[in-house]
């Protein structure tokens, strides 16, 4: 496997699954009530899913012509994207203790 590649589902796992993993806002704003709510981790995993695809648009773009995708492509891709965040959803809310 290509270390490009590699890199590029590492940099996918780690953002699918920052939402989870944290209490701020894109890993970087905290909330004044100290929680984040299931809607702003979807609107996270999204904004990351667009993240990690204008990376692998760059890194194709530097290896050569980036070929046009159809719908089927990115919806591979998106459901991809939310299967790597399964582990932090794990995580988050069905396997840590609260309290």
């Amino acid at each position: 496997m290509n270390w490009s590649i590699a890199a590029l589902v590492l940099l996918a796992l780690v953002l699918a699954n920052l939402p989870f993993l944290t209490e701020r806002l894109l890993g970087i704003i905290p909330f004044r009530s100290g929680t984040k709510h299931l809607w702003w981790r979807l609107l996270e995993i999204i904004i990351f899913y667009a993240i990690t695809g204008a990376v692998a648009w760059l890194m194709e773009r530097k290896t050569g012509q980036v070929h046009d995708q159809g719908w089927v492509f990115w919806v591979v891709t998106i459901c991809l994207f939310l299967v790597f965040s399964y582990p932090g959803f794990v995580y988050r809310y069905l396997w840590r203790r609260r309290g």
